[in-house]
């Protein structure tokens, strides 16, 4: 996400820290440089120039030019500013009411079919009870396109596209009764430009939402900003901005919010049900600047059981081959691997098919050993290693590293146990 914006972002603060103390016109410059990588990135005009204001101002008044690290000093202002145009903090569904309504709303071929049967699955591994309406009486095959994601999911689905004014209403009294707490309403798309669907507020009269979100397509930029304004009348509580994985520009996430005077609350990151992330403001900016999400990460593998498994081998103080292995597999499915190190302070988002190789090797080399070699590492000497390279199709090289990774890992372990992460490679890093 944002590769090209933060490249370009990082090369601009890397040779400000190469200047050591900076001069005002050190500072100017690196702030037009920062105001043409973000209208290279389809921020809107107004936005950065009233970001790149409220950093001047701070930096003449916190007296950056005088400081011992001003480079530091500069791209934290610059990541506290980013925050602060992008919502300042995280903001919640409001889910009120029982059950509660959330309306997607948006242009055609922003995502909000998809999104909807996200929304469901994200609110169901939460203790909530979710199911979705398919209100598009204009698009046939809408309502079997969420009627198919949602069997999928294991999610309930009610069709209201013949008459949704009088089918929406029943669809939720009946679901009062039946104990579901969610609705996620789906809704027609329309072309850019035109007005939303003229049912709607007529509809909303009848069952007030909860939440009305808007969903857009962050690839749009800040033509994103145009498309939404037409969907203010309906009473919007909060933005979705889908297929950011996608986005090299990143131009939509920092324009929309102050633009349209809306939080984003949740942000697209992929095609599988689970690529839905809440929207966080710092950890976007620290993400833009290259700075990593290590929150968002650790968020990732605990759900995918990782940490679990980690507490588990504290418990029992060890750590052998096959639980480094086991760990690599949990790590494996908390999502696209490219994805999770894109997370990591300072890495670019690597090429999945390139991870994807090295686990597989990794993999393979583990399952050359024989069992006393997993458990007990320490007997693989030079005649072994050999032999688990010819026997895994790869060098004694690759045996090498693993064995260093491994032992990386372990140290890890050993730190938490401490209280403590100490310094080291994450598994597949270079």
């Amino acid at each position: 996400m944002f590769e090209s914006l933060t490249d370009r972002l990082a090369q601009v603060f890397q040779r400000l820290r190469g200047k050591g103390l900076l001069t005002q016109a050190d500072v100017d410059q690196g702030l037009r440089e920062i105001r043409e990588v973000l209208l290279g990135a389809d921020v809107h005009p107004e936005v950065a120039r009233e970001l790149l204001e409220r950093v001047r101002a701070r930096a003449v008044g916190e007296k950056l030019v005088e400081s011992l690290s001003p480079a530091q000093q500069l791209l934290a202002i610059v990541r506290q500013e980013m925050t602060s145009v992008m919502g300042k903090e995280a903001k919640k569904l409001k889910l009120s009411g029982r059950p509660a309504l959330v309306v997607l709303v948006g242009p055609a071929g922003g995502g909000k079919t998809t999104t909807a049967g996200k929304i469901a699955y994200y609110l169901g591994k939460r203790g909530r009870t979710p199911f979705v309406i398919s209100a598009d009486p204009e698009r046939p095959a809408a309502g079997e396109q969420l009627q198919t994601l949602a069997q999928k999911l294991g999610i309930p689905c009610f069709p209201a596209d013949r008459d949704p004014l009088a089918q929406v209403p029943q669809i939720l009294a009946q679901a009062k009764k039946s104990l579901l707490d969610v609705a996620i309403l789906d809704t027609p798309g329309t072309p850019p430009g035109m007005p939303p669907p003229s049912f709607l507020p007529d509809l909303f009269r009848l069952v007030p939402p909860s939440d009305t979100l808007l969903v857009l397509d962050a690839l749009v930029g800040q033509e994103a900003i145009r498309m939404g304004q037409a969907f203010l009348p309906l009473g919007l509580t909060g933005l979705v901005l889908t297929k950011l994985d996608g986005d090299a520009r990143g131009g939509a996430a920092l324009s929309l919010p102050s633009r349209l005077r809306l939080p984003i609350l949740f942000v697209g990151v992929g095609e599988r049900p689970e690529d839905l992330e809440p929207f966080d403001p710092g950890r976007m900016a620290d993400r833009i600047l290259g700075l990593g999400d290590l929150s968002g990460l650790a968020e990732k593998l605990q759900e995918a059981g990782v940490s679990a498994r980690a507490e588990k081998i504290l418990r029992e103080e060890a750590f052998t081959l096959e639980d480094f292995l086991g760990q690599l597999e949990a790590v494996r499915h908390a999502g696209p691997l490219g994805q999770l190190l894109a997370r990591l302070p300072g890495r670019a988002r690597p090429e999945e098919e390139e991870v994807e190789q090295e686990f597989e090797k990794m993999k393979a080399i583990i399952q050359s050993m024989t069992v006393e070699e997993r458990r007990n590492p320490h007997i693989i000497g030079a005649s072994r290693k050999r032999r688990i390279a010819r026997g895994s199709g790869t060098t004694v090289q690759d045996v090498n590293r693993l064995l260093a990774e491994y032992e990386q890992a372990k140290k890890l372990l050993k730190g938490l146990k401490r209280g403590k992460i100490p310094g080291g490679k994450f598994p597949f890093s270079r």
